[in-house]
């Protein structure tokens, strides 16, 4: 063989060589397991059904002590195992830094609904996304252990699509300016998964105490009952600590800017004979450092239906009554709090409003700081009931009963404005069940503010769990009616803890929204606190005008933000 014809043969072996080897290589790659990841704002929710998509960075903007949220989902076509998620510290251009602790991971726990809500047209079925499990003990810091569920490892089945929660609080202290960082998500197996975060941190500061006023009923009290009843059918051997549930319960009411009612040792009394009473030291002292402690804006007293027989014949003794939570409120320095007492729920006939009016007048004429709380609405439901003015210093209206004339004539006098929603309304207004999607959790805030209203109530304390045997798994948690109609999720936006290893509750995604609507609320409160309401209002009225006709678009609300915080930060 010549020199020519070894020069030939082994170019061509070569060549031969290299195209199996492209051809190799190719045949592994398309054989390869494909793992796609893509981010999410705090107002998606990814199904298990739901397909990748192109969005491999997540950029958050937000004040100094604000929540801001985005949502790490995942998908393969074969089975892995995802061991963490972790994160270090974010750097801005300037040399600045955000702690990596500033960010709390959770992964989002998926139940099967096969079955709207009553007043769910749109429902379609499949695995939602709700409960949100911690990565961490959130009071110890450390890790959980011995639950039924765990954030990590998660084995990640194939084609089937989860996602991670995470809450990015921005620190009271930190410098305004862009910061980058990454989050890395731990693949068994595979080198780590990079998840480009970019936290753009507003030059101005949301308050310690919410600017909404809220009513959301004790979680810690209905946990204690959740737990008595587990311990009836033998589920659990002792109770666990009281104590440490009302302050995890109360943490976590503080960190989604809602008023966490205190413990009632603190509020329990002996009435003496002429109607007064006082508190101890311990108890004042107690007050002061829970309102503190948790950043209340308001607080409930005991009402005195229950504890007096009659408001006329009683008067004096109602009035001394009063006037002794005066007393202790000044004594605990909390001359800036709102002190009322829930008079009545849904007076909904004439012997009703007859009681609110009875009752409510003898508080009033008082002089007490202690505001009479009504669920009702300002027009009357039948006018052969009369009406309930002069009775009622905050009225609760549901959504869609709020009538703005008759609301602003009360305002004029000083009366404040809540809301709430409720399960047996027909009206298209927000909702919050689980099936509906998480802007019904967002927009009441911006309803409410613009028509002067200033608190939010709920009537489940977060913790309805008795209606089904196990709230993971079952998502008729309550129902209603003679028929006992499914409402899923109503009344509930935690879920219990033991389940995940530890005593208290844990957070939903619907809390998540419910949390940013209130900060939203905070941005139009500052806006109007620089006398710059009308400016808020032209943001505002585009997007939740009336509580029948707001927008559905969550990048709407995105955009209408980002304008209030601009015009905040112009009007220093």
């Amino acid at each position: 063989m010549n020199r020519m014809t070894v020069f030939v043969v082994l170019l061509l072996t070569t060549f031969a060589t290299a195209f199996g080897a492209g051809r190799a290589a190719g045949a592994a790659a398309a054989d390869e397991p494909s793992l796609r990841l893509w981010t999410l704002g705090p107002l998606d929710r990814a199904l298990r059904d739901t397909p990748p998509e192109d969005r491999p960075k997540a950029a958050v903007a937000a004040a100094r002590n604000e929540w801001e949220s985005f949502q790490i989902a995942l998908r393969s076509s074969t089975p892995v195992r995802i061991v963490d998620l972790a994160a270090k510290p974010f750097r801005s251009a300037a040399g600045r830094q955000l702690p990596a602790d500033c960010l709390s991971f959770y992964r989002e726990h998926q139940i099967q609904l096969t079955y709207p809500s009553p007043r769910n047209t749109d429902f379609r079925p499949g695995w939602y996304p709700d409960a949100l499990i911690p990565f961490r003990n959130p009071i110890t810091g450390g890790p959980l252990r011995g639950g039924r569920f765990q954030a990590v490892p998660f084995d990640l089945p194939a084609n089937e699509t989860h996602a991670f929660w995470v809450d990015v609080h921005i620190p009271a202290d930190a410098a305004s300016g862009r910061y980058s960082g990454e989050v890395a998500v731990n693949v068994e197996g595979r080198p780590p998964l990079s998840v480009p975060v970019e936290i753009e941190v507003w030059a101005f500061a949301l308050p310690e105490k919410p600017a909404m006023y809220s009513e959301f009923g004790s979680p810690a009290d209905r946990v204690a009952r959740h737990y008595a009843t587990l311990q009836k059918k033998g589920a659990i051997q002792r109770m666990p600590d009281a104590t440490a549930i009302e302050e995890q319960c109360a943490r976590l009411m503080m960190e989604h800017r809602l008023n966490a009612p205190p413990p009632a040792s603190l509020l329990a009394h002996t009435i003496r004979e002429d109607g007064s009473f006082d508190l101890d030291p311990a108890q004042i002292e107690g007050l002061r450092r829970w309102a503190a402690a948790y950043h209340l804006n308001a607080m409930a007293v005991p009402r005195p239906r229950g504890r007096f027989q009659d408001p006329v014949a009683d008067r004096a003794r109602i009035h001394r009554w009063l006037k002794s939570w005066d007393r202790a409120f000044a004594a605990a320095g909390l001359g800036d709090l709102l002190v009322y007492t829930y008079l009545h729920d849904e007076p909904n006939d004439p012997e009703a409003y007859e009681s609110v009016r009875q009752w409510g007048k003898v508080v009033r004429e008082s002089g007490s700081r202690v505001k009479v709380l009504v669920v009702e609405q300002t027009k009357t439901q039948n006018p052969a009931w009369g009406n309930l003015y002069g009775a009622v210093d905050i009225w609760c209206s549901l959504y869609p009963l709020f009538d703005p004339e008759t609301a602003a004539a009360r305002q004029k006098l000083g009366e404040m404005m809540w809301c709430y929603t409720a399960l047996c309304q027909q009206t298209p207004t927000p909702w919050w069940e689980t099936d509906f999607p998480l802007l019904h959790y967002r927009v009441p805030a911006w309803i409410a503010w613009r028509y002067g209203i200033n608190g939010q109530l709920y009537w489940g304390g977060l913790t309805v769990w008795t209606g089904c045997d196990d709230v993971w798994t079952d998502p008729a948690n309550y129902r209603h009616g003679e028929k006992k109609v499914p409402y899923l999720g109503e009344g509930m936006l935690t879920y219990p803890a033991r389940d995940v290893g530890f005593d208290g509750i844990v957070p939903s995604m619907r809390l998540k929204a419910l949390r940013d609507g209130m900060e939203d609320y905070d941005y139009l409160a500052l806006l109007e606190a620089k006398g710059l309401r009308d400016q808020a209002l032209d943001v505002v009225l585009p997007v939740g005008e009336s509580w029948f006709k707001w927008s559905s678009n969550a990048a709407d609300y995105y955009a209408a933000r980002e304008k209030l915080a601009k015009r905040i930060m112009e009007k220093k």
